[in-house]
């Protein structure tokens, strides 16, 4: 009763937790057993067929499997199989030198099956199959498996470093989350640890296949000295009943033993693709002509005489038939998909000419994307296209740092393009273009690799970069030696990302504008207040967020610009006078984006002759930087281009400090000429940050 009460007491959760740890210590001790305990030839017979069994379950199971790291416990499995057939042996052993002497079933069943059925009782045959599938086993089907796993365990690791750079180059660009970012690095950890896992699994399929010639070997060698020894036997009874058995114990570990090996020859060439076998198969080996051209050879064998006539052309018939059927059900698809695709051009001409109306003027896109026919299958999900997606993550990464909302891309083909082009629109005009290899992949120099690559030399679309188009096939290779490997609708979509910050102004309109201003009145609606239009006109607004997005600041802070606007829009209107200001207002949000926090500030500086020759300039009239002489324009541009490289190289931020008057002019003067080169005036450095003069460009 106490008992009783005590169990009842267990939380069944704790119980189940306890039985289900138990799995592996009783694994391990009835392997233990195996070795040390004699067994009775019935559960010897049990355990022989699970053996068996199991094997055949590993290999359907490796054949099955999309993905070669979807079984990633595969090399765990492997040696608790291979442990279990070794302790098989020892246990069938002692069985054998023990009762064999008695013949028949003295070991059990399945071995005496085994050594009678399967052989035919001739024990000089069973030495010959035995030998011949430990040959198959141990030099063929295990050599080659082995190999095979020491190569990708190496080439795996050796690029896992430009896969997880390609990860973070996706990350930073926005294709990818950070969610994502780590389910990638996850997968290639699993991925490494799975092959390093195989390239040492292996050694335990050849281990074993080792094992089974001399465990037959001393069987062999071991009865027939107790069979004359110990119980009187002459050497060719002996040799005739100890000889079978260890046959029929040979054929029954060796069999899954091959079986074993063989899936473990699947599971190492497979590709790490994300379709079955069978499917790979049928696909890859359903090639019309070489279809044809097999079964108009095996007819031609067929028909010779002296030939097998029956099977040849049998199989003629089967192979012929088959690439047919292929054929057919190919030309039944494509029909159909034209049939679809030509539908709604069926259902528009039976339809009555309507007349003219405003909705036939077709609106210019605020962003558009046009693709040749090739590219198609980019932007097309049923065929596994990924740009719909990258366009999408772009969209939401550069929303976040404007802090407007990137209107969507709009997306059509174009024939009159070339097959393999793309262009990029903003407002009907076309911003980008470029002409890329849909089915390879763009490696990318990012300024030092190990080697170089075959393939197609070009430039990276987004930021002018040497590059090389190459097989997809060579994409570990190449990020082994440095190169940064992305998809052709990475490509694509990092060249839009490019190009839309750039032209961040031009996207922002009236409308996006008023959506942010009654966002923020939704927080701090006495703010937004009294705004537009009794302080300023939308149209004020909207042109001086426009003009911070040219210089390239965010607008993120809505709340800082909306109180700054309130505050200087009573004393003036002009744009570029509020623009000052709010710069100033937005100095540590602006620093903050070009130094990534550091403390101390690097800095180009002018001259102060030069300072004053430019505001002599300014003050005749040349607000837009036309007033400079051509002459001294020119000597700037190259001094201030030249310390730009200076700092790129360094690794540093290249930014001009000057005076407030001249900050707006040099900005616009120096846009196009030395686009990398950050212009701030003394007021827009905060109190917080130092600053270090890199260099003084004179006149």
């Amino acid at each position: 009763m106490q008992l009783a009460s005590y169990f009842q007491r267990v939380d069944k959760n704790q119980l189940k937790q306890f039985t289900t740890g138990m799995g592996a210590p009783i694994i391990v001790l009835a392997l233990m057993g195996m070795v040390i305990l004699p067994m009775p030839p019935v559960l010897l017979d049990v355990l022989f067929s699970f053996n068996i069994a199991l094997s055949l379950v590993i290999i359907l199971v490796c054949v099955f499997t999309a993905r070669p790291i979807d079984f990633g416990i595969f090399p765990l499995v492997l040696l608790v199989a291979t442990v279990l057939r070794l302790a098989l042996n020892v246990a069938s052993t002692r069985v054998v030198l023990l009762e064999g002497h008695e013949g028949g079933d003295a070991a059990g069943k399945v071995i005496q099956a085994f050594g009678e059925v399967v052989i035919g009782g001739n024990y000089a045959v069973g030495v010959v199959v035995f030998a011949i599938l430990l040959i198959i086993n141990f030099k063929v089907v295990t050599a080659g498996a082995g190999r095979i796993s020491e190569v990708n365990a190496r080439f795996t690791l050796d690029a896992m470093p430009g896969k997880q750079m390609a990860i973070d180059a996706d990350l930073n660009a926005g294709y990818i989350d950070q969610d994502e970012a780590r389910r990638r690095r996850e997968e290639i950890t699993t991925e490494a640890d799975f092959y390093g896992s195989m390239d040492g699994a292996s050694k335990f399929v050849k281990g074993d296949a080792i094992a089974g010639l001399f465990i037959m070997l001393i069987n062999i060698v071991g009865g027939l000295f107790i069979g004359m020894y110990q119980h009187d036997l002459d050497f060719s009874n002996a040799m005739q009943v100890y000889t079978m058995l260890t046959i029929g114990d040979g054929l029954v570990a060796q069999i899954p033993s091959l079986l074993l090996s063989v899936a473990t020859a699947i599971i190492v060439t497979r590709e790490n693709d994300t379709q079955e076998m069978g499917d790979e198969i049928r696909e890859q080996l359903s090639n019309k002509q070489a279809l044809y051209i097999t079964s108009g050879i095996l007819f031609v064998m067929g028909i010779v005489p002296g030939m097998p006539h029956f099977a040849f052309l049998s199989f003629a018939a089967l192979v012929g038939g088959y690439a047919y059927y292929r054929e057919v059900n190919r030309k039944k698809a494509e029909a159909e998909a034209a049939r679809v695709e030509a539908m709604p051009e069926v259902s528009n001409a039976t339809q009555e000419v309507k007349e003219l109306s405003w909705d036939d003027v077709q609106q210019v896109d605020v962003v558009g994307l046009e693709v040749g026919y090739r590219l198609i299958p980019l932007v097309d999900k049923s065929q596994g296209g990924e740009l719909l997606t990258r366009i999408k993550g772009v969209r939401k990464k550069l929303s976040q740092e404007l802090g407007f909302l990137i209107p969507p891309v709009h997306i059509r083909d174009n024939l009159d393009f070339s097959p393999s082009a793309y262009n990029i629109s903003m407002l009907g005009v076309s911003v980008g273009e470029a002409e890329i290899s849909h089915d390879s992949e763009l490696a990318i120099n990012p300024g030092q690799v190990f080697g170089k690559l075959e393939g197609t030399p070009t430039q990276d679309p987004a930021f002018g970069l040497d590059a090389v188009w190459i097989k997809k096939s060579q994409r570990e290779h190449a990020q082994t030696l440095g190169y940064t490997v992305v998809d052709a609708a990475t490509v694509i979509a990092t060249h839009l990302s490019q190009l839309l910050t750039t032209h961040a102004h031009q996207l922002l309109g009236h409308e996006e504008v008023q959506q942010l201003l009654d966002m923020l009145e939704k927080n701090h609606p006495k703010l937004v207040e009294g705004l537009v239009p009794d302080i300023l006109p939308l149209s004020t607004v909207v042109k001086v967020l426009q003009t911070l997005l040219f210089e390239g600041v965010p607008i993120r802070d809505m709340r800082t610009i909306v109180q700054t606007l309130s505050e200087f829009g009573p004393k003036s209107q002009d744009p570029d006078v509020l623009v000052s200001a709010l710069r100033i207002a937005l100095k540590r949000l602006i620093v903050q984006e070009i130094t990534s926090g550091a403390q101390e500030i690097p800095v180009i500086t002018l001259a102060p002759e030069l300072e004053q020759m430019l505001h002599k300039s300014l003050q005749a009239g040349g607000e837009d930087g036309a007033g400079i002489e051509p002459g001294l324009a020119e000597k700037l541009q190259d001094s201030l281009a030249e310390a730009y490289q200076q700092q790129e190289m360094a690794g540093e931020p290249a930014v001009l400090l000057t005076s407030g008057m001249l900050r707006p002019v040099l900005s616009r003067f120096l846009k196009q000429s030395v686009s990398g080169l950050h212009v701030l005036s003394y007021q827009e450095i905060p109190d917080d940050k130092q600053i270090k003069i890199v260099s003084s460009v004179g006149q």
